[in-house]
Formats: C-alpha cells, structure tokens, sequence
C-alpha cells in the first residue's frame, strides 16, 4: 500500500463548504479521502441494509470510508485549517528569479519560492520583449510545463496599450497583429494558456477571436478601452480581466470604462493583486460583492523580489527598486508587479477583508485551477485528486504545505 498521510481534527475547506472536526487521508500522490471525523450514519434500505453496503466486507466504492494502513502517518490538527493548495494564473517571479530570464533553473527557483507559501500550482507569465526572445523563453517554459511543474503560461505584453504599460518597456509594445499572436502560441507548443492585451489596439478584436478559437484565454489587462470596446472584446470571447483596476481607467460616474464592464459581464473572471499596495481592502470587498465569489481569481503578479526582499531587481529589461516590500520601476517610478505570496494575499483578505474563508479558497484555489483547465486535478480538496494542500494555523500563516503527496514545508504543528 502506498504512504498514507491521516489528517484529523481540523476545519477543512471542501467544495461544499467548511467541515468542522474533518478527516482527510492522502495515499500516495493523491487525496483518497475528505470528510466530517464523524460522518452522519448511513441511510437504511427498507431491509435494514445500510445503502451503498457490499457486504461482509461494508461499504464499497465512493460511498466507503478510505481504508488505512496500520502504518499511516496520523497528525492531529485540532485548531488548524486544511485548505487546497494555491493556484496562481499570474506570477513573473520569486526568489530573486524571473520566469523571462528564459532558463529552467531561473524558472524552477521561483516555483519552490512560492510553493513555501503555499502556491502548489502556477502558470509563467512573461513581461513585454521581442517577439524572438518570448519565443525562446516559451520553448523553455513549455518544457517545465510538460515535466509538470508549470501549469501553462501566460504572455503578459507586448500587446498592450502603451499610456497604460505600467512596467513594460515602451520601445518593445506592438499592435496585437494576429500573426504574431499565433506565432507566440505556436512557440508555446500548446501549453499557452492566457494572453493578456489591449483590444482598442489594431487587430485587437481579432486577436480576441483567435485565441478564444485556439483556446486561449484572452485576458483585458493593460489597456486604455472603454465600456463599449470592453465589452465590444468580451463578446469577441474575452474571459479574464488582467489584475483589474490597476493598468486600466478607473471608474467614473459618467465613463464607467473597462471596470464596469468586467465586472457586470457574467462570463468573465476578474483578478486582484490582494497586497495592500495595488488595491483598497474596500475595493477588493466591492469587486466580491459585484463579481461574486466564483468569478475572483486572487494573483500574486509577483516579481524577482517575492520572497526576496527590498533591493534591485531586473524586469525583462528594466530595473525595479524594492524599497519596503513596494516594487517600482527604477526609471519613473511605476508600480512594477508585486512581492507578494498567495498566503498573505489569503490572510488579508480573511483577517481585513473580512471575507470567509470558503469565498477566499476559491478565489485562490477552485478559480484559476478552472481558467487554467487543471480542475481535474487541483483546486479543491476531493479523492482523486492530487494531494495538494495547505494546513494554516488559527492566524492563517503557513504551517504545513504538501504538493503531490509530498512535504514541501513542515507540518510545523503542535
């Protein structure tokens, strides 16, 4: 038999919702089981048979309790969360690493840096370059994503408006021609995931339409369209509003621009840079209360610095200051991406948001698994699925993280 984890006494976050005293048990990569410590009795047949019985030997198939081996590993986690392990749709970097360094062992120091935080799963977005070396760069990823550790990527630029670049170099953006759009999918060998641009530019509408055919998320970030064109572009077949509010007009009473059309349209997933810098907790409380918690996804668009600290750092060509956890462009000052980790974006929004914690797990969790077309595997905690998880203490901070069955922090408990 396989090794198996036994996780009891916990508040575990199901898709149906939070289990109070839960029971989870992990045999070998994957979930086998997750359900109440002491489940309700079974329903009776009219014979008295419980339903779903097998026999002598009781219950069988999906409807069973898990079996446990005699040597299974038993941690009480009275007091602690269990929660699915994070999925981030949008990070640059980590660790004092960048996915567009265009390596795979630049690449694979920011997937351990964020899976110490809890991030199990994670696409590679890139930042604005030529068109040849995000090409290169997708060769490269594309092989992580093959080995299994990535879960796609996204090309973030250079298809974006330039009056609202934020830390994309200026002299590398270009129209969204759909010529050099398929040419980036086709470099991404179909692991592509999510391209983020402008669909005011020329050829953006058609853009839109190509990657919605080729199965691509086709995400409104970094642009300065307005209610009409937005929507204009979400009927083209746009699904994903790049870290919404940030890179993009704001709200007016009189020109509700691309936020009131991202937010009203049922068909599209709107992320949020939780940090405290890119977004008001109140901004993130009317994002909720309007999208709903199905339609959130929680990023980190962290850079190099994520998990780091304060110093200088490259962003594709240009060179960010971290000053105090803030990353701004070196030359004009921009907000360049984050240092942010999936695990602090989850306690703020818990402990100052005031948001539950179920509506929270899905934003990090069942969301994007979704957007990124994962959800057979990660997202939610349900046999079958891989074992990847996060235990949280009574402060939401990381206590234990697990990633296919394997520790990656801790269990720090007890």
């Amino acid at each position: 038999m396989a090794t198996q984890h036994v996780f009891t006494g916990a508040r575990v976050v199901l898709p149906s919702g939070v289990v109070e005293n839960g029971r989870l048990v992990v045999e070998g990569t994957v979930i086998a089981d997750a359900a109440a410590e002491h489940p309700a009795p079974p329903a009776l047949l009219p014979d008295g048979t419980p339903a779903g019985a097998g026999g002598a030997d009781g219950p069988t198939g999906p409807t069973g309790p898990a079996r446990t081996a005699a040597d299974a590993a038993t941690l009480d986690l009275t007091g602690y969360w269990i929660v699915p392990g994070f999925v981030d749709m949008h990070v640059h970097g980590g660790g004092g690493a960048s996915f567009s360094a265009g390596t795979a062992e630049e690449a694979l120091a920011v997937a351990a840096t964020h899976r110490r935080h809890g991030t199990t799963t994670m696409a590679a977005s890139t930042v604005t370059d030529r068109l040849d070396d995000l090409a290169r760069q997708a060769a490269v990823l594309s092989e992580l994503v093959e080995q299994g550790e990535l879960a796609g990527i996204h090309f973030e630029g250079p298809f974006i408006a330039p009056c609202r670049r934020g830390a994309h170099d200026p002299g590398l953006l270009r129209d969204p021609e759909p010529g050099d759009v398929k040419r980036l999918i086709d470099a991404a060998r179909g692991t592509a995931r999510m391209m983020t641009l402008a669909p005011e530019l020329p050829g953006g509408l058609d853009s839109v339409r190509l990657l919605a055919d080729l199965g691509v998320i086709a995400a409104v970030g970094h642009t300065d369209a307005g209610y009409e064109a937005t929507a204009e572009a979400v009927d083209a077949g746009a699904t994903v509003a790049t870290h919404l509010f940030n890179a993009m007009p704001g709200l007016h009473h009189r020109h509700p621009g691309p936020v009131a059309a991202l937010l009203e349209d049922e068909r599209v997933t709107v992320e949020l840079i939780n940090d405290g810098v890119h977004l008001h907790p109140a901004v993130v409380g009317l994002a909720f209360s309007r999208a709903g918690a199905g339609r959130v996804a929680f990023i980190t668009d962290a850079m190099a610095a994520a998990g780091k600290g304060d110093g200088r750092y490259p962003l594709g060509g240009l060179e960010v200051e971290v000053r105090d956890g803030v990353a701004r462009l070196v030359e004009g000052g921009a907000i360049a991406g984050s240092t942010l980790t999936l695990d602090t974006a989850f306690r703020r929004a818990v402990t100052l948001g005031g948001l539950p914690v179920g509506h929270v797990v899905r934003a990090l969790s069942e969301n994007p698994a979704r957007l990124l077309g994962v959800a057979d595997r990660v997202g939610s905690l349900e046999a079958g699925k891989d074992a990847d998880l996060v235990i949280l203490d009574a402060e939401f901070a990381v206590a234990g993280v697990m990633r296919r069955g394997e520790w990656v922090v801790g269990p720090e408990v007890g």
